[in-house]
């Protein structure tokens, strides 16, 4: 009998329906109050008998489940996991890539309009208790953004810039195929004759070997010096301190980094110093948003469907 334990804090009825999707295996739900912080809520027996697990115990904990078969995060990355000897040998591993569009692109549309429309300025403002106009502002509309990462969360936000009136274009490694609110696709190989030409450059990719600082300094000085830049994805898709550089020295008109390499951010890093840019701390995804919660429910129970029918899981990463 498969034991499947369910970190997802799901409701009573979406419990009911993974009970009735695997009415022969025993349920552990032991719900997860806040996805950001390492709480475990399950024992040391119950992770040993675990066959399946949905959600993202730490990964030293792994360990204690030899009897695992699959593991289904809540995560879109799953890097920890993919480290040799984590993992169980033969054991399946999907993540819940396609369930942070909304959240993470709004979170990017927030930052980046904060940024256009001088908000972080006039909160300091407020703060010093000084009434004073900050000038010129800028604008989503006839703006062109450039998106590098054209998946879920790239999608969705260039169907948000483009209800702002934006134009979008998207470099990825298959242009030909089409992706939904992209104006453009182009290869990935064009960046560098793309930056000069974007208003906003909006990232949400992978950490791949090919990703890894892709925006260095030679590349950010290409942007526009009125340009803004949005990082969603990994930090190391950014030169954290080349970006220092660059945006102490007046190039861009400003960046929003929800993502930092490395992360936390070391509180002597220069970056906490930069004018202009707008830090969150990897706070754009995770469980804050219900809507996202419940997507992750909803892949996690059709993975359930597919692993118990031998079928191919979706988002397979192992």
């Amino acid at each position: 009998m498969e034991t499947i334990l369910n970190f997802l804090r799901l409701t009573q009825a979406e419990r009911e329906t993974f009970q009735a999707a695997a009415p022969d295996c025993e349920h552990l739900f032991r719900p997860v109050a806040d996805q950001t912080k390492d709480a475990r809520t399950a024992s040391d027996g119950e992770l040993a008998r675990a066959t399946v697990i949905i959600g993202c115990p730490p990964a030293a904990e792994m360990g204690k489940s030899p009897n695992l078969k699959w593991l289904q995060t809540w995560s879109a990355g799953v890097a920890p996991y993919l480290v040799p000897g984590v993992l169980p040998e033969g054991c399946r591993l999907s993540s819940a890539v396609g369930c942070y569009g909304p959240a993470v692109s709004e979170h990017m549309l927030s930052a980046a309009l904060s940024l256009m429309k001088k908000l972080p300025a006039y909160r300091d403002n407020q703060n010093a208790r000084r009434w004073a106009d900050e000038g010129i502002v800028k604008s989503f509309h006839g703006a062109t953004v450039l998106l590098l990462g054209t998946g879920d969360i790239g999608s969705h936000f260039a169907h948000l810039a483009k209800a702002l009136g934006a134009h979008t274009v998207g470099l990825n490694r298959h242009p030909e195929t089409p992706v939904d609110g992209m104006d453009q696709l182009h290869p990935l190989a064009q960046l560098d004759q793309w930056l000069p030409q974007a208003d906003v450059v909006a990232m949400s990719l992978p950490e791949t070997p090919e990703t890894i600082h892709l925006m260095d300094e030679r590349r950010l000085s290409l942007m526009k010096p009125d340009a803004i830049l949005v990082n969603a994805g990994r930090g190391s898709g950014v030169d954290n301190l080349a970006l220092a550089k660059v945006l102490t020295a007046g190039h861009l008109w400003g960046a929003a980094l929800d993502v930092t390499e490395p992360e936390p951010l070391p509180a002597d890093h220069p970056l906490w110093d930069c004018p202009n840019l707008l830090l969150t701390p990897h706070s754009a995804g995770g469980d804050k948003l219900d809507a996202t919660i419940r997507r992750i429910a909803a892949l996690a129970l059709e993975n359930l469907k597919h692993y118990l029918a031998g079928e191919e899981l979706r988002n397979r990463m192992k």
